[in-house]
C-alpha cells in the first residue's frame, strides 16, 4: 500500500481536513495541506509524483499495488481512511510518502516508526524492520543524507500519528527531505530525483518482502 501523503485541493476545504479524528491516543486533524518549497512547489505534488513512480516500479516487478489516492486535485482522504485502506488490503507493506517543513537550516530524510498502541501492536517488530530497510536502500542510493534535525540516526518512533497507531500492517511514513532547506528544496522538485527515491523504496520493499 503506498499512501501519498495530503492532497492537491486540502487548501480549498478546510472546514473538511480541519475536522477532528481520533488517532488511537488522541484527537488529531482529519488531514493537512502539507508544506511546499519556498519557490511553491507543495509536498502534496511532490508525494503524489514518487508514489506513481513507486507504483510503476514495484508494478513491473509483480507486485499488487493499492494507492490511497490517485489523483493530487481532490481533498482527503483523512489519515483514519488512509490507515484503513492499507488494513482492509491486508497489505504485506504499507509506506507514507511525505517531505518536512523543517528548519531552514536542516536537510535529509527521517523515517517514522509506529509505537505500539493496541491495533498496531503486533505489527511494530515488521515496521521497524521495513524502516531499516527504507533507511538502508536511501543510503545506498545516495538519494538524501539522514536528516541532522529529526530522530536518531534517520529513525523516529512516533505515537501521534493515526496513520501509524491505526495500522495492523506492517508501515513507515517517510519524510523523504526537508522542503524548507535550500538543498533539498532544489533537489525536490526535479524529476531524476523523485524517480531516485521511488527507486530506493521500491528496493526497501523488495527487500521487507523478500526476507520476510
Amino acid at each position: 500500500m503506498i499512501d501519498p501523503g495530503h492532497n492537491g485541493g486540502n487548501f480549498a476545504d478546510p472546514a473538511f481536513i480541519n475536522s477532528p479524528i481520533w488517532n488511537g491516543r488522541g484527537a488529531e486533524s482529519c488531514d493537512t495541506t502539507g508544506t511546499e518549497t519556498d519557490g511553491g512547489y507543495t509536498e502534496a505534488q511532490l508525494n503524489f509524483n514518487v508514489a506513481r513512480y513507486l507504483a510503476a516500479a514495484l508494478g513491473a516487478e509483480g507486485a499488487q499495488v493499492v494507492l490511497t489516492r490517485t489523483t493530487n486535485n481532490g481533498v482527503g482522504p483523512c489519515v483514519t481512511q488512509r490507515a484503513d485502506i492499507g488494513n482492509a488490503a491486508q497489505a504485506n507493506a504499507a509506506i507514507s510518502i511525505h517531505a518536512d517543513g523543517g528548519p531552514a537550516s536542516g536537510r535529509g530524510f527521517a523515517i517514522l516508526e509506529p509505537v505500539a498502541d493496541g491495533p498496531n501492536a503486533s505489527v511494530i517488530t515488521p515496521s521497524q524492520s521495513l524502516g531499516t530497510d527504507v533507511r538502508s536502500a536511501f543510503l545506498a542510493q545516495n538519494v538524501e543524507p539522514v536528516s541532522d534535525y529529526a530522530g536518531v540516526d534517520g529513525i523516529q518512533p512516533r505515537n501521534d500519528l493515526a496513520g501509524l497507531n491505526l495500522t495492523t500492517v506492517p508501515k513507515v511514513l517517510v519524510e523523504c527531505a526537508n522542503m524548507r532547506n535550500a538543498s533539498d528544496a532544489a533537489l525536490v522538485v526535479t524529476a531524476s530525483w523523485q524517480q531516485s527515491v521511488a527507486q530506493a523504496l521500491a528496493t526497501a520493499i523488495t527487500q521487507f518482502l523478500t526476507a520476510a
